[in-house]
């Protein structure tokens, strides 16, 4: 058997291991089979490995101090594409960076400074820049996991982390609107013309209306998930998009070779509906309601970048999202109705010569350690 070092972390609403990069093989031709076999992939099912069956609960995360100023920790993302056996580096993952900050904290990858530490982050996924704030325990002079701080999707309260994504438009593209325009329209194989937004905002997304695609916007995963023939209809929305952004060449090459990019949405107008643990979500607490499949299946909250995305399109006049936002004078935050209740986005989106710009976007979530200790593969 090999054996290798590994913290198991929840990072907002999904969790993964993290590895430090010292303690991987310099040859990264070797770290697809590696994390392959500590998630249990390609058996769907993931029983020899630590997987979670979905895309939230399959990340890599590989960390290493940076020789960049201004700069703690450089990670990559792998995304586990569940029984195809498969490791995608195309996206960073929002919900893990946020476990990246308490995780150098507590591996005593930065200096602490106390009462909060901001972890000065780059993603290199996509060469974006990301602070964390990490509170400190003044008598541990480390992460202070305890607080007050709840999020949708995650059971009790943590110690709040602001993850602030700089700069985030074109991660993948170069620019916020990979085409150039607010509002698309996509032509469907089989479907016909479909209205779509195309944004590249900390990792890009197509968005769609729900009504357009005969759906509510409030369905919850399992209803997704297994109604194939709208599974197969916004995998074609997705492929389209991937191909009008230069990823895929056609629609089986973005099946196979882009999988996690971009992501695909559909949104609706705020509406009251039963959230994933049964709890009610009042429409009057939200402004957008969405739904993102990732990976194939619908994601059981909401991918922090697509929430970055779609909190971004909201300011974008005419836009997908736009149409069906509550009535707002100014953008300052978006409240997202998701699976699993409501999040709140920070974008922040200014305009200058008459271009726009995005600084940055922010986000409240939590993180915790599971377990550490050492996975083990075999040879």
């Amino acid at each position: 058997m090999r054996a290798f070092k590994t913290v198991f972390m929840r990072g907002g609403t999904s969790k993964g291991c993290m590895f430090r990069k010292e303690d991987l093989p310099d040859d990264r031709l070797e770290w697809d089979s590696i994390f392959l076999q500590v998630m249990g992939d390609p058996d769907p099912k993931q029983i020899d490995g630590m997987g979670g069956t979905v895309s939230s609960n399959n990340k890599i995360v590989v960390i290493w101090k940076s020789e960049e100023n201004d700069v703690d920790v450089e990670y990559l993302v792998g995304q586990v594409i569940v029984g195809k056996g498969l490791v995608d580096y195309k996206s960073n993952c929002g919900n893990m960076t946020a476990a990246v900050g308490p995780f150098a904290v507590e591996e005593g990858m930065v200096d602490i400074i106390k009462p909060i530490t901001t972890v000065r982050m780059l993603n290199r996924n996509t060469d974006k820049y990301i602070h964390v704030t990490v509170p400190i325990d003044p008598e541990t002079d480390t992460f202070a996991q305890d607080g007050d701080c709840s999020i949708a999707g995650v059971d009790g309260t943590a110690a709040e982390l602001k993850v602030k994504f700089m700069d985030p438009a074109g991660s993948k593209t170069g620019v916020l609107l990979p085409t150039g325009k607010f509002l698309d329209v996509l032509e469907i194989p089989g479907f016909g013309p479909l209205e779509a937004t195309i944004i590249d905002v900390s990792n890009p997304m197509v968005i769609v209306y729900a009504k357009d695609i005969g759906l509510t916007g409030t369905e919850l995963p399992e209803e997704i998930n297994s109604n194939e023939e709208i599974s197969t209809l916004l995998e074609k929305i997705r492929g389209t998009a991937c191909c009008r952004m230069g990823f895929a060449k056609n629609l089986e090459d973005a099946t196979l070779n882009s999988p996690a990019v971009p992501k695909v949405g559909f949104v609706t107008n705020p509406k009251s509906y039963t959230d994933i643990a049964g709890q009610q979500v009042e429409a009057e607490n939200m402004d957008i309601c969405t739904r993102v499949i990732s990976v194939f299946k619908c994601h059981k909250a909401c991918p922090l970048t697509s929430a970055s995305a779609i909190s971004v399109a909201a300011a974008l006049k005419g836009s997908v999202v736009d149409k069906v936002l509550r009535s707002m004078e100014l953008v300052e935050n978006v409240r997202i109705g998701h699976p699993s209740g409501i999040m709140t986005m920070y974008p922040e989106l200014t305009e200058k010569n008459g271009e726009l710009e995005l600084p940055s976007v922010g986000v409240q979530r939590t993180a915790r350690r599971i377990m550490d200790g050492t996975v083990y593969i075999r040879r």
